[in-house]
């Protein structure tokens, strides 16, 4: 025993040496350029980000708030994965039309569709603003700290001379150690170019996600539209298609293993320098509790859109969301047992303590308030899901906020039109009958693992689900937040304008409906025995965990730190790489079409394959998108530390070349989001190749080609 105790930490050092080399997402303006270069990159970090001139961060752009999308072309065309386009296309879907099974690709541009609501946003500068933002704040605590440094973020934004189309968002890093100014341009007329049926963009579906070998040709395409003077502007017909400083060539060369590569996007949230007892909490309790939740959300909903196709249209985006994170979270649980994630941390701890003995105060009092919260976390895990993925509680929870908002005089006609065309869009997705089963399922697993200190007098009614489902639908008939029964002569679900038209019969409604007052009895019971005790411990968790990563980087001198991933704009880089995730298991990096004839079912939900792509692959019609193997590459794993965000960011190569669209991570490394671990963890990318391929020869719309620059 102790043998091996020695050897793991004689190994750490090495291990975590080779993790740094291929892991980190770095803020743009602070590359990693040595090590970047070291591993192949032929450009330099000016090429990459730039305020001077033209750079690849001009073609980056966020999509929609949540995904990452490049620009390819001189005139503004989108490249981003097809999932995070996935809301656009089904919003111009109907039974008669069925953009999602059909496919969609314009003619040209006349025929391109608009999007109202969608944005994308350039960042033109980033600026390290630490000084400015925590002057003044030396042995502030909270709630002190956080007004000092909101009044310093107000103050600076204001100080600073931005256009009309601009805006400036300071965030924190390293747990509030330092802070940054980002500059953004926002573009709002986004048309929707181009997107394969889903057949071949979710091609796999919830099979295949998160998992290798895939052969998903996860892309749509849009285009960024601007007024005469190339600025951002609402839609008009009037509008043209944006000039960019920046557009990616698009490479279809060979790729080979061990190629460098790099990833340049919107990550949205990692924790990789948590202390061991939150990796552990993650691992044994919230994640599980978060799984079983949509475990039975999902398999409700599947049961229903395989037997009916206008269910299927209508939850399809809801779907594939809520089914995204619950099987991330369980590689996630999977790898983080695999990687010996709790054992590497509590080492790395002990290496800390040996080198500073300031640090084990601070870890003995996280592992004491981790502990502590530790049932009050549990149950914000099992209550914020159940009333996110139980969607009729969901209704009930907005129009709490509508009824707290007009009661404290905060709800004015702006703020009632956003509310109005929320609930609108709701209610063109939303089943009740469907939803009812739903909630009684939820109902009876938050009544089965819930505490009976959380919940509601009475609660234990719920706890069998059989019996649950004929008193949820019969509440659920006599709502008027289901839009199932009648307020002011309408229905919400069809007439909103109507319904709203006399507030004051609508909030008294609303307040005796049975939906409300289920959902009333069960948030008013979180909120007096979970959410103050729950909320007033994380704060001081979050305090110390800042003082805990000023400790890492002020101990470890020999360990480059790169700030965890907050939805900023990010680079991270490494090699074309296969994998060996399992013991006698060996996984290459590259896929090809012929992978997805033999996954080929005909008339499956998951696995069906349009027939010209069929007749394409036996007519070995590939023309330039074909490989040395002379078969058309499809996806491709690399070593690139990506994470929820990423999802439509651009692959490049050791030029600046795009070189394939991330899409996914494999299932075994999802806990890279924690613990990144360069055994395991892989990005998933289309290939370019396949891009382009299904773009000239399946969707014969060659004159997008025409546009790009390709490299041959």
């Amino acid at each position: 025993m102790t043998k091996k105790i020695l050897l793991s930490v004689f190994l750490l050092p090495a291990a975590m040496a080779f993790a740094q080399q291929y892991g980190g997402m770095w803020i743009p303006t602070e590359l990693n350029e040595k090590e970047m270069k070291d591993l192949g990159m032929k450009i330099s970090a000016k090429d990459i980000f730039n305020t001077q001139k033209a750079s690849i961060k001009d073609a980056v752009v966020q999509f929609n708030g949540g995904c990452t999308a490049e620009i390819i072309s001189p005139k503004g065309l989108l490249l981003t994965n097809h999932h995070c386009g996935y809301g656009q296309i089904q919003a111009h879907s109907t039974v008669q039309n069925d953009l999602l099974s059909n496919g969609f690709w314009a003619q040209n541009m006349s025929t391109e569709l608009p999007n109202p609501g969608v944005t994308v946003d350039f960042i033109v500068d980033i600026k390290d603003v630490s000084n400015q933002i925590l002057e003044g704040t030396d042995n502030l605590t909270e709630p002190d700290l956080a007004k000092k440094i909101s009044t310093n973020i107000e103050v600076y934004k204001n100080s600073q001379k931005t256009e009309s189309f601009q805006s400036i968002s300071v965030k924190p890093m390293y747990y509030g150690n330092k802070y940054y100014a980002y500059t953004i341009e926002t573009y709002k007329d986004i048309r929707l170019v181009g997107a394969p049926p889903q057949s071949i963009g979710k091609f796999g579906s919830d099979t295949d996600n998160w998992v290798w070998p895939r052969h998903t040709g996860d892309f749509s395409m849009f285009r960024i539209y601007a007024d005469k003077n190339n600025n951002p502007a609402e839609y008009s017909k009037d509008n043209v298609p944006y000039t960019p400083k920046h557009y990616l060539p698009v490479s279809i060369k060979d790729k080979n293993e061990n190629d460098f590569t790099f990833v340049f996007g919107f990550p949205g949230k990692t924790t990789e320098y948590l202390p061991a007892i939150a990796v552990e909490k993650i691992m044994k309790e919230i994640d599980p509790a978060k799984i079983a939740v949509r475990d039975v959300a999902l398999k409700t909903l599947d049961e229903k859109m395989r037997a009916d196709d206008a269910t299927r249209i209508k939850y399809a985006s809801k779907f594939a969301s809520v089914a995204n994170y619950w099987k991330k979270w369980i590689g996630e649980v999977e790898g983080l047992k695999k990687s010996n994630a709790v054992e590497k941390k509590v080492m790395y701890e002990g290496s800390l303590v040996s080198k500073n003995s300031q640090v084990k105060a601070t870890l003995d009092q996280l592992n004491k308030l981790y502990n502590d919260q530790s049932p009050f976390a549990l149950n914000n895990a099992y209550y914020t899901e159940v009333i996110k993925n139980a969607e009729t509680l969901k209704l009930a929870s907005d129009y709490y906020t509508y009824i707290s908002s007009v009661e404290s005089g905060r709800m004015d006609e702006k703020e009632l039109a956003k509310l109005k065309t929320k609930l609108t869009s709701f209610y063109k997705d939303y089943s009740a009958e469907l939803d009812a089963k739903v909630t009684a399922k939820l109902l009876a697993l938050y009544a089965n693992k819930t505490a009976p200190q959380f919940l509601p007098a009475g609660f234990d009614k719920y706890k069998n689900e059989a019996q649950n489902i004929p008193i949820i639908e019969d509440i659920s008939k006599n709502s008027i937040i289901t839009g199932r029964t009648a307020v002011n002569g309408a229905m919400l679900s069809t007439d909103i304008e109507k319904a709203f038209s006399n507030q004051d019969k609508l909030i008294k409604t609303i307040k005796k409906d049975p939906v409300y007052q289920l959902y009333v009895s069960i948030r008013d019971t979180y909120m007096k025995t979970a959410d103050p005790q729950f909320t007033s411990l994380q704060t001081k968790i979050d305090a110390l965990q800042k003082t805990y990563m000023a400790q890492q980087i002020d101990t470890d001198k020999d360990r480059k730190f790169f700030p965890d991933a907050n939805s900023t704009l990010r680079v991270t880089y490494g090699k074309v790489k296969g994998s060996t995730p399992r013991d006698a298991v060996s996984y290459g990096f590259q896929t090809h079409l012929a992978g997805v004839i033999e996954k080929y079912v005909p008339g499956d939900y998951e696995f069906d394959v349009p027939k010209k792509l069929i007749d394409l692959y036996n007519k070995k019609d590939f023309g330039n998108y074909k490989d040395k193997t002379g078969d058309v590459p499809v996806g491709f794993t690399a070593t690139n530390h990506t994470t929820g965000g990423n999802s439509g960011s651009p692959v490049l190569d050791a030029n600046g070349n795009l070189v394939g669209l991330n899409f996914d991570r494999q299932w075994e490394g999802t806990m890279s989001d924690i613990n990144y671990d360069p055994r395991f963890s892989r990005n998933i990318m289309v290939d370019t190749k396949y891009i382009l391929f299904i773009i000239d020869k399946y969707a014969d719309s060659k004159w997008l080609i025409d546009e790009m620059k390709v490299i041959k």
